[in-house]
Formats: structure tokens, C-alpha cells, sequence
């Protein structure tokens, strides 16, 4: 098999893994908080078990780590509003708001990165609005809430996606994911006694086999695999396959969860409207985007890899 070949297939087995974490927000128990919570001390633990991880934190600045810092607390509130969305509404409802994700990107990175503003993703971000409307129409009432927090979760992720890009080449993936999701474990504990519930519990055999799942094998594995593809890939064709993400997560929780009994034809000719213009993006900035290198680790599933 080719190289260039074989990373494709690495991005999609990629990009498979990340449409998972959807499903396994659904079917772990643990209230949103909690589940981030653990999630994040797991792969930041891991981590920190790299000695190359620990060479990375004795050499980076300290104006750099606490930088990094930042955006881990943006990391750990994306990553807590995509798992309430999830648990106000569903797996599908979920994936669709990070849809979002790369149409908010188009509009804050010229603000972040400082670079010229392009009028075509001001165009791409317009096009979108019918598509959340139609999705609005297509679920029940009680599920319009998730949507709600699950946009607020895609704004965050074009904010952290932005701010990262514009640290990218000051530090080592390993380290900085470990900066940044220990950081977001650190923020999720001060923040738990401010919010309604118990802070934090130990999770029941089901829970802890499923967030193991979840940590490793949908954040960790991936994030390896994506390493070696990305050293044959350019940076649009990773974003063209990253792209797809909400559909892989959408089929898995059709056949997983049987979700499409709780949603109508609005709601599925919304995602396409979605779809569209997050594929469409891409293609009209083509030109413009140079070849990128690995990024970081599941902070956001596919969309930190690169950007």
C-alpha cells in the first residue's frame, strides 16, 4: 500500500474513532461535568507517564505554559458543553452543532490570528444559518436547549481551534495536549462546587469500562494514528476527511441508539445544509492553505488535529 494511501485510511480510522465519543457521551452515565472531568485526568495522567512529555514542560517558557493554560480552560468548557448538549438532547443533535465548528472558525480566526479578513467565509457562515433553522424545526421541544449549549460548545471550539493555531509551532503536541487537559482537569475542580449536583463520584463498572473507551481509545489511539498519516498528507485532504466526523457520528447513533426515531426530515435536511457548507469551505480556500503540520490531541476530536 502506497503512503499516502495508508494515512488516508489511518484519518478515516481517525475520524471513526472521534465519531464515537458522541455515542459514548450518550451511554455513560455520569452527568456531563463529571464525565469531562474524568476524561481529561485520564489522558492528561497518561500523559505525564512520557518522559518526552516531561522534557517538553522543562523547556518551554513559562509565558508559554501558562498561554497554554488558557486555552486548556477553554479545552475543558467546549469539551462540558458538548457532553450536556448531548445529555439535553442526543448524540446526532451534538454532532451536528460541532458541525459548526469550522463556520465560527472562518469568522473569529481573522480576528485571532490576525490575518485579512475573506468576505467567501463571511459567504459560507451566512449559508449555514437555514441549516441550524431547519435542524431547530426537526427535534421535540425538550431537546432545543441541547442545541442551545451544543452551538455555544462549537463556538469554543473555533475560539481554542484559533488560539492554538497561533501557538502551534512553540511546542510539542504531546506536551502541550498535556498542558492543556491538565489544566481543564484543574479548572473542572474549582468550578464543580458552583455548579448543582454532587462534584464529583466514583463511576460504576459500567461507566469507568466506557470513559477507559473513551479516554484511550478515541483520544489517544487516534491521536497517534494521526501523527504518522499527517507526515503524507496535505492539509486540505486531512480536512476533507476530518469533515466528515458528524456523519460518522450521526449513522453510528442511528444504528446505535436508534436516534432516528427522535428526529424528522427538518432536522436531517438541516445537517446537509450544514454539511455543505463546512465541505465547500475547504474548497474555496485551497489555494490559500499551505501545508500543516500535527497539531494536538483530541481536544476537540478531529478538529485540533489540524487547522
Amino acid at each position: 500500500m502506497q503512503p499516502v494511501t495508508k494515512a488516508r485510511w489511518q484519518i478515516h480510522f481517525c475520524v471513526l474513532f472521534w465519531g464515537f465519543t458522541a455515542i459514548l457521551g450518550k451511554l455513560i452515565t455520569l452527568p456531563a461535568l463529571q464525565l469531562v472531568w474524568w476524561r481529561t485526568l485520564l489522558v492528561a495522567g497518561a500523559l505525564l507517564l512520557s518522559p518526552k512529555v516531561w522534557r517538553g514542560l522543562k523547556a518551554m517558557p513559562a509565558k508559554l505554559r501558562w498561554s497554554y493554560a488558557g486555552i486548556g480552560v477553554l479545552v475543558s468548557l467546549h469539551w462540558l458543553t458538548f457532553y450536556a448538549a448531548i445529555k439535553l438532547a442526543n448524540a446526532s443533535v451534538g454532532a451536528t452543532c460541532i458541525a459548526l465548528g469550522p463556520v465560527f472558525l472562518s469568522l473569529v480566526e481573522p480576528w485571532i490570528a490576525g490575518r485579512k479578513f475573506d468576505p467567501r467565509e463571511l459567504l459560507i457562515g451566512v449559508a449555514v444559518v437555514p441549516g441550524v433553522a431547519m435542524v431547530v424545526g426537526g427535534v421535540p421541544m425538550d431537546m432545543r436547549m441541547g442545541i442551545v449549549v451544543g452551538t455555544a460548545s462549537a463556538l469554543l471550539v473555533a475560539l481554542f481551534g484559533a488560539f492554538n493555531k497561533r501557538l502551534v509551532e512553540h511546542g510539542d503536541p504531546l506536551t502541550v495536549t498535556c498542558i492543556e487537559l491538565g489544566t481543564g482537569t484543574l479548572f473542572l475542580t474549582l468550578l464543580a462546587p458552583l455548579l448543582p449536583g454532587p462534584a464529583f463520584v466514583l463511576p460504576s463498572t459500567h461507566d469507568a469500562i466506557l470513559l477507559l473507551v473513551l479516554s484511550f481509545g478515541c483520544t489517544l489511539l487516534p491521536f497517534a494514528l494521526a501523527l504518522v498519516a499527517l507526515r503524507h498528507m496535505s492539509a486540505f485532504g486531512t480536512q476533507m476527511v476530518t469533515n466528515l466526523e458528524p456523519i460518522y457520528a450521526i449513522v453510528l447513533a442511528i444504528l446505535l441508539l436508534g436516534e432516528q426515531r427522535q428526529l424528522d426530515g427538518w432536522f436531517y435536511g438541516g445537517v446537509a445544509v450544514i454539511l455543505a457548507a463546512v465541505f465547500i469551505h475547504p474548497l474555496l480556500t485551497r489555494k490559500q492553505t499551505p501545508p500543516s503540520q500535527p497539531e494536538l490531541l483530541g481536544t476537540a476530536e478531529s478538529h485540533s488535529v489540524v487547522e
